[in-house]
Order: C-alpha cells, then sequence, then structure tokens
C-alpha cells in the first residue's frame, strides 16, 4: 500500500496534534450541553474515534451513511442513506463529525435531513476540508486541515476500499485511479 502513495500530505503526529486541539475547543463548547456526534461511515470512523478520547466531557455516539459515489473519485451527486441513525436526535446538540467535505453537496442533504428531525443545534466538524471543490454553502464549524485538491486516502479514506488504515493522510498516484 505504501507504494501506492505519492506523498504524504499530512503526518500522523500533525493528524494526533490536530485532533487533540479540536477535542479540547469541543469540550470548552459542549461544556454543558451533552452533545451526540453523528459519525459519518465509513470514512470518518477513526476520526471521530480519536475525537471522542480527545472530548473530555460527557457525550452520546451515533453513526449514519450516505453516499454520493457510485464508484471511482467523483461525486455522482445524488445521495443515498445507507445506514440512518439508531437515536432521536429532538432537542440535543448535534455534531456532524465528516472525513471530508469537498463540494459539500453531500453534506448539504445530511444537514437538511437532521434538521428535519429538530435537533437543539447542528454543527459541523471536518477533518478534511476541500474548499476549492466547495458547490454547496456548508459551514464547517471546526476543520482540521485546508488540503489542495488532490485524491487523498489513509485514516479513514480509502480508494476502492483500500488505505482506510494509512495512519496518516497521503495522494494516491494518480495512475491508480485515472483508466
Amino acid at each position: 500500500m505504501e507504494e501506492d502513495i505519492d506523498h504524504i500530505l499530512i503526518t500522523e503526529e500533525q493528524l494526533r496534534a490536530k485532533v487533540r486541539e479540536l477535542g479540547t475547543q469541543l469540550a470548552v463548547d459542549y461544556a454543558d450541553k451533552m452533545p451526540i456526534l453523528i459519525g459519518a461511515l465509513n470514512g470518518a470512523t477513526l476520526f471521530m474515534s480519536d475525537l471522542i478520547r480527545a472530548c473530555r466531557i460527557p457525550l452520546s455516539i451515533d453513526f449514519i451513511a450516505v453516499s454520493s459515489y457510485a464508484s471511482g473519485t467523483r461525486s455522482s451527486g445524488v445521495v443515498r442513506i445507507l445506514k440512518d441513525i439508531d437515536r432521536n436526535i429532538e432537542g440535543r446538540h448535534v455534531l456532524v463529525v465528516e472525513d471530508i467535505v469537498d463540494t459539500g453537496l453531500t453534506l448539504s442533504y445530511l444537514i437538511e435531513n437532521l434538521s428535519a428531525r429538530k435537533p437543539a443545534s447542528i454543527r459541523i466538524c471536518a477533518l478534511l476540508d476541500k474548499a476549492e471543490r466547495r458547490v454547496a454553502d456548508v459551514p464547517l464549524d471546526y476543520a482540521g486541515f485546508r488540503i489542495p485538491d488532490e485524491f487523498v486516502v489513509g485514516y479513514g479514506l480509502d480508494y476502492n476500499d483500500l488505505y482506510r488504515n494509512l495512519p496518516y493522510i497521503g495522494v494516491l498516484k494518480p495512475q491508480l485511479y485515472r483508466s
């Protein structure tokens, strides 16, 4: 797998430091709110696991799986819920945890869907912000790293279900996904 990486964009150490920083900020901002963190499967799993360990306050978690990728590296634009949350979020402070936000279309749909369930608040925490690809105007309340428009894998992000277990964010060699 390592040989498939063109270069490392964000090191394991940089990830650890940023997650600690975000967890500390969330603990301050949600100190008396007992939020529910909703992780976007599958990509946000590692980030969310580390984030909740860094956020030393009472909280609960749930997961949702949405997809706008039929296959490949570009969004199809059609969003589908593959797995819905299990908890009632009415009146709760919700923090959606995302691995990466690029066009914002999937996140926009998710915010609209969750808002209809009448939470007290909805905020977004994304590890990676690929802002130059943004099509939908979505608010990122907490963002780890702003990255260029390159295809990244590792630390939960995949290509064809591979590379999620890399401990860093790396840029995949283009010849592996361009044909």
